[in-house]
């Protein structure tokens, strides 16, 4: 079985993006064969600063290898390494309808939070279907707010195949529903865009800071609170264990503890479980060499697998003999 993920370096990463996508990637390498990819081509529809863009990636590949991702079990490399994507992109978006991409939620819901509505943004389905299917993926761990994008690139692959004949296999989602259960400091989803995050390897000063911020009601110190009025109990919850999550339930319920107190333990609970991680981070950055070398040799695997899909597609179109 291989599995194809890949992340964003639009900025630094948080426990949304951990919850979400880290730790459910990290857990599935031990299941299959894993391509792991630092999304920097789909970064370019919002990002458009070079320094940061290099930074952030290289700051991705450091931070999932702190939290556990595998070189020896996971090939986690740049979508840029393999450029044979963009090609492949280009012959998807030849035989992909236009009503396709208009139906899709994500270019819509961008656009209306500002971003400017670019070409690329229209067609990044198109580049998503690509990512997947130029390395035959069988399953694609994603959130329930992206399973539209797994639908698109098989409705894409299945045109592909009634026009060329059968080129690619269809892959299957599999939905990670922890990945719209991370609030941020306001109730929302956590998201760098509403500014609401809790970064994973933020400093310890900052992020007691960004706990103690998170928005409550007035509820007086005295009186029963919701354990899901603010997110607090949901985060909390992340990180402790039934027993700690039902004690923390119960006195919220009772009542006698201010919101403060509150933060508090979350804040113990959120430094205590990144502590291993921090500590592996240290130690890789010790050696600034292992996170390039990972890189490069994660590209290699990834090149290897596009090139054999790449010659399958150039046949079946006609680009070559």
């Amino acid at each position: 079985m291989r599995i194809l993920s890949g992340i964003q370096p639009s900025g630094v990463l948080h426990i949304g993006n951990y919850f979400g996508m880290m730790r459910p990637a990290i857990a599935l390498q031990a299941e299959g064969e894993a391509f792991y990819f630092i999304a920097d081509y789909h970064a370019l529809t919002s990002l458009h600063d070079p320094n940061a863009l290099r930074e952030n990636s290289r700051r991705i590949a450091l931070d999932f290898l702190a939290c556990g991702l595998d070189p020896e079990r996971a090939a986690l490399f740049c979508q840029s390494d393999v450029p044979q994507v963009t090609e492949l992109a280009w012959i998807l978006s030849t035989v992909t309808p236009m009503g396709l991409l208009e139906r899709c939620h994500s270019y819509k819901d961008k656009t209306a939070r500002g971003m400017s509505a670019s070409a690329g943004l229209f067609t990044y389905p198109v580049l998503m279907a690509a990512d997947i299917l130029i390395y035959d993926s069988d399953v694609v761990p994603v959130g329930k707010d992206q399973k539209q994008h797994i639908e698109v690139t098989r409705d894409i692959a299945l045109k592909v195949n009634e026009t060329f004949g059968p080129i690619f296999k269809l892959p299957e989602p599999r939905i990670q529903s922890s990945s719209e259960t991370v609030p941020g400091l306001d109730g929302q989803k956590m998201s760098k865009s509403y500014g609401n995050t809790i970064d994973i390897f933020g400093e310890e000063k900052e992020t007691r800071k960004r706990i103690m911020s998170i928005v409550t009601d007035s509820t007086p110190l005295e009186a029963p609170k919701d354990p899901n009025g603010s997110a607090i109990f949901p985060l909390y919850s992340l990180f402790a264990t039934e027993a700690e999550s039902a004690e923390m339930r119960a006195a919220f319920e009772k009542g006698g503890t201010g919101y403060g107190e509150f933060k508090k333990q979350l804040f113990g609970k959120l430094w205590d479980y990144f502590a291993p991680m921090r500590k592996r981070r240290a130690e890789i950055v010790a050696h600034p060499d292992f996170v390039e070398d990972v890189l490069k040799r994660g590209a290699e695997r990834a090149n290897s697998v596009a090139d054999e899909i790449m010659r399958r597609v150039r046949s079946a179109t006609g680009i070559s003999k």
